[in-house]
């Protein structure tokens, strides 16, 4: 039930002038009335390490807990805060509180869970833009690019690529890799800077607004820190040096954390991700390959697999060049990928389905024999 305008503005008048800094806008004070939260305080969730959580709000910053409610009718992990989140929760001391409810996500970028067929790891909640951060010397690869989009696509979050460490190649290398990118991905943003002699930062300050939120995705040791520390100025995260023998970043950043910078804009720092499994992205994929999808509707055959079907306009178009045939093959791969994961999950509800059917008749069976 939507509230008058004179008592969203008073809300606001009262609220979000101490939030607005962590971009609280008019949308969540309205999802915050509209969900009955009028008795409790609200916050965002600025740094989550081994399900304990930070939550900043007007009064401070405080460690929460969530109740046991929420954990004992969580569903899977995206019933729980993620870095990003905004939360109504009461405090009971001068640093301690407690989390009753998650205000309805705008958005959600997630991943599989590594080693967990069917589940879900949550990256960040309520992102605007993410930052695909890659290192042009070693890291950069181009299959792993679209893959994070994918995850952004399927996430309705802005992507922005970030291509770190220029000065440690020739400027005819970061062109090669510029056109590269540009071949295969198309109307998205990319800047390439060196956090050593700080070509380029400007252009990424310039793209940052006040009240907006970004998250860094990338591998370890990409200068994701680095890239933090030189836009807020201090050394607000650790960083490390990169490994000599493997010339791969050491995992420095160990827990999501939001920080607010000087000009106003919002920034979540992510630990290093080695694996990019992407989760329900059938929306993702079509956008991300959208060139794929479209000639997929003049295929011979409606359930066309693209594989090796005759009239197929996918594989036509691969032969004549005018797809990439990198890209393809990164599309069939993670379409596949995506399908194994919808079973899985398919399967575990099943499961999780049968063992409630079961417990439901167990309790009936005792009940009927008196115990």
């Amino acid at each position: 039930m939507l509230c008058d305008q004179k008592e969203l503005e008073s809300n606001n008048n009262r609220i979000r002038m101490k939030l607005e800094d962590l971009g609280y806008t008019n949308n969540l004070e309205q999802l915050r009335i509209d969900n009955n939260l009028n008795s409790f305080e609200i916050g965002r969730v600025v740094l989550e390490h081994k399900e304990r959580y930070i939550v900043k709000t007007p009064k401070g910053d405080f460690e929460a807990e969530i109740t046991g409610n929420m954990r004992f009718t969580a569903k899977g992990r995206e019933d729980f805060p993620a870095v990003g989140d905004w939360v109504a929760l009461t405090t009971y001391s001068s640093d301690f509180s407690v989390i009753h409810k998650i205000l309805p996500r705008f958005s959600v970028i997630k991943r599989q869970a590594v080693g967990q067929f069917g589940e879900i790891q949550i990256i960040a909640a309520n992102i605007d833009y993410a930052f695909l951060v890659q290192a042009v010397d070693r890291d950069f690869n181009i299959n792993r690019l679209e893959r994070y989009l994918t995850i952004c696509n399927s996430s309705r979050v802005g992507p922005i690529i970030v291509l770190t460490k220029t000065d440690l190649i020739s400027e005819d290398q970061v062109s090669e890799i510029l056109e590269s990118i540009k071949s295969r991905v198309k109307h998205v943003p990319v800047i390439a800077i060196s956090n050593e002699s700080l070509d380029g930062l400007e252009a990424i300050k310039a793209i940052i607004e006040k009240g907006k939120t970004y998250c860094m995705l990338g591998s370890s040791g990409v200068g994701k820190s680095t890239l933090l520390n030189n836009l807020t100025g201090r050394a607000t995260m650790r960083t490390d040096e990169i490994s000599s023998s493997t010339n791969k970043g050491r995992h420095v950043t160990s827990h999501r954390e939001l920080i607010v910078l000087d000009n106003g804009g919002i920034l979540i720092d992510t630990p290093g991700m080695r694996e990019v499994g992407i989760t329900d992205s059938v929306n993702g994929l079509e956008i991300t390959f959208d060139m794929i999808v479209s000639l997929s509707k003049s295929c011979r055959f409606k359930d066309c697999t693209h594989t090796n079907e005759i009239g197929c306009a996918v594989i036509e178009a691969v032969e004549k060049g005018e797809i990439n045939k990198a890209s393809y093959e990164n599309y069939q791969k993670m379409e596949r990928e995506n399908k194994h994961f919808e079973s899985s999950v398919n399967e575990r509800r099943k499961r999780d389905k049968d063992f409630g059917k079961f417990v439901k008749n167990f309790k009936k069976e005792m009940r009927g024999n008196g115990i």
